[in-house]
C-alpha cells in the first residue's frame, strides 16, 4: 500500500465547505429561481438534456456546486479547466479529446471552466466551434457579468443563469447540518455551537456559503474541548473566527439605525447620517451594506434634481471596495454628505412606478408603425418606414408619437422645480414638450 494514499484517503485533510458540497439536487441550496421542481435547468439536468450555460454570481452562491451536481447526473464525460491557468493548448486538447469521444462512442464532453470571465479573446475564439457545432458543452462559472466581461460570440451560444446571495436562512441550515452529518460534517466531534453564535456566523458571512463553513471549522478545531470533552463554540469564537465582530446593538435597534440613516439622507441631515453611519459600523454593520443604501438613495431621492449624486455615491462603493477600513470611510462619509446635502426629487421613483403599472395592467404591444425595425418587417409595414422622422435631421428633436395609441398621451417624467429639473423643464420648454 502506498502511505501516502493514506492522506488522500483522510477526510480531515478536506474542507468543510468541499465535503459538504451538495451531491445532487436534493442537496442543493438556495437558487430556487433556477433550480425549482418545475425549472428549466432543473428539468434539463434531470433529463440530461442541458446545453452550454453560463453559471454567474457571487462567491459562495453556488455555481461550482451546480456544476459538480450536473457532472455526477451526466452520463457524459466532465471535464474541468479553470480560465486563470489553462491556456489554448488545454483547450484544444479537450475539444480533440470530446470530438473523439462523440464520433466513437456517441458520448458528450461537458467542459466547466472556472472564473471564465478571464479567457481571453484568442483562448475563446479556440473554443467557439466546438461550442458552435456541439462538440463539446460548456459550463462557464463567472462572479463577473458575462454580458461586459467575456467574448459575446460565446455568451450568445449559452444560457445565462443568474445565481443569488444564499439567504441567512440558507446558510444556517446548512451550518447546523454540518454540525450533526457524521459521514462528511463535524458529527463526529463533540460540539455544542452557541446560537447568537451561528447566527453570527451565518449573517456575516453575507451570503457566502464558503466562507460561513469556513468560519465555523476554524472555531470548531481551534477551540480547546472541556472538561467532559465537549467543544463549546462561543460567540467570541465566532467573531475572531469569522474576523468580524457581533453587533453591539439587537437586531430590532439595527433595523431602527438603517432606517434612521436612510431617513436622515432623505431630510437633508448630514449630521444625522454621518452619525448613524459611524454608530451602524462601530456596532458591526457591513459598511459596503451603508454604501449600497446610498446609491440607492442617490436615485431614488436625490434623482434628477442633482445627477452628479449617484455618480458620487457609485464611486465611493467602488472607492470603498478597493480601499477597505479605514480609509474607505473617507470617500464614502463625503459621498453621504453630498447626497444629503443635495436638491431632492423622487419623480425618478414615481415616473418607474407609474411606467411599471401601465406596462404591467394595459400591456399593449402595438409598437407604432414608424419605430418598428424594418429588416425583418413585412411589405405593409415596411411602406411606413418614411413616415419615421429620424432626430438629428432636425437639430436633435422631432415631435412624434413614440407610446403606443392607448397611450399616446400617458406622461410619466414631471420634473419638479428642484435643482438641475429646473434645466430640464426649460430644455423641455424649449423643445415645446408638455410640462
Amino acid at each position: 500500500m502506498d502511505l501516502f494514499d493514506l492522506s488522500v484517503k483522510n477526510n480531515d485533510n478536506i474542507p468543510l465547505a468541499e465535503r459538504m458540497r451538495a451531491r445532487n439536487l436534493s442537496e442543493y441550496l438556495g437558487q430556487s429561481h433556477i433550480v425549482s421542481e418545475t425549472g428549466l435547468l432543473r428539468r434539463a439536468i434531470k433529463l440530461d438534456r442541458l446545453g452550454s450555460c453560463i453559471f454567474w454570481g457571487p462567491p459562495g452562491s453556488g455555481k461550482t456546486t451546480l456544476a459538480n451536481v450536473i457532472a455526477n447526473s451526466t452520463s457524459g464525460d466532465f471535464v474541468k479547466l479553470n480560465a486563470v491557468s489553462s491556456g489554448v493548448s488545454d483547450v484544444k486538447a479537450v475539444v480533440e479529446k470530446a470530438k473523439e469521444n462523440l464520433k466513437l462512442y456517441g458520448k458528450k464532453t461537458f467542459l466547466l471552466l472556472d472564473e471564465c470571465h478571464r479567457f481571453n479573446k484568442t483562448q475563446s475564439d479556440s473554443l467557439l466551434p466546438a461550442i458552435e457545432k456541439g462538440d463539446i458543452i460548456f459550463i462557464g462559472s463567472t462572479t463577473e457579468n458575462p454580458y461586459a466581461s467575456m467574448t459575446p460570440a460565446i455568451v450568445s451560444r449559452c444560457r445565462v443563469f443568474e445565481l443569488k446571495r444564499l439567504q441567512q436562512s440558507d446558510i444556517l441550515f446548512a451550518l447546523n447540518k454540518a454540525l450533526k452529518d457524521k459521514e462528511r460534517g463535524l458529527g463526529n466531534l463533540s460540539v455544542i455551537v452557541d446560537e447568537d453564535a451561528l447566527n453570527h456566523i451565518a449573517r456575516t458571512a453575507s451570503g457566502d456559503l464558503r466562507v460561513a463553513y469556513n468560519a465555523l471549522e476554524l472555531a470548531c478545531l481551534t477551540t480547546n474541548p472541556d472538561a467532559d470533552g465537549n467543544i463549546r463554540v462561543t460567540l467570541k469564537d465566532a467573531e475572531e473566527s469569522i474576523q468580524q465582530k457581533a453587533l453591539s446593538f439587537d437586531e430590532q435597534m439595527y433595523y431602527d439605525m438603517l432606517s434612521a440613516f436612510c431617513k436622515s439622507l432623505r431630510g437633508s441631515d448630514s449630521n444625522a447620517a454621518l452619525y448613524y453611519m459611524q454608530r451602524l459600523i462601530k456596532g458591526g454593520c457591513d459598511p459596503l451594506l451603508i454604501a449600497r443604501r446610498l446609491v440607492v438613495h442617490s436615485a431614488e431621492d436625490v434623482g434628477l434634481a442633482d445627477p452628479n449624486a449617484l455618480v458620487v455615491a457609485t464611486n465611493a462603493l467602488l472607492a470603498f471596495e478597493k480601499l477597505g477600513l479605514p480609509e474607505g470611510l473617507i470617500p464614502l462619509s463625503e459621498a453621504i454628505i453630498y447626497v444629503a446635502e443635495a436638491e431632492k426629487s423622487n419623480t425618478v421613483v414615481e415616473a418607474m412606478y407609474s411606467a411599471g403599472d401601465d406596462a404591467e395592467k394595459i400591456k399593449d404591444d402595438n409598437v407604432p408603425a414608424h419605430l418598428k425595425n424594418y429588416e425583418f418587417a413585412s411589405k405593409e409595414d415596411k411602406k411606413n418606414k418614411a413616415n419615421y422622422k429620424y432626430p438629428h435631421d432636425f437639430g436633435g428633436y422631432v415631435d412624434q408619437q413614440y407610446l403606443p395609441d392607448s397611450l399616446k398621451d400617458k406622461v410619466y417624467y414631471t420634473p419638479k422645480n428642484n435643482g438641475y429639473e429646473n434645466v430640464i423643464k426649460e430644455i423641455r420648454k424649449r423643445k415645446g414638450k408638455r410640462q
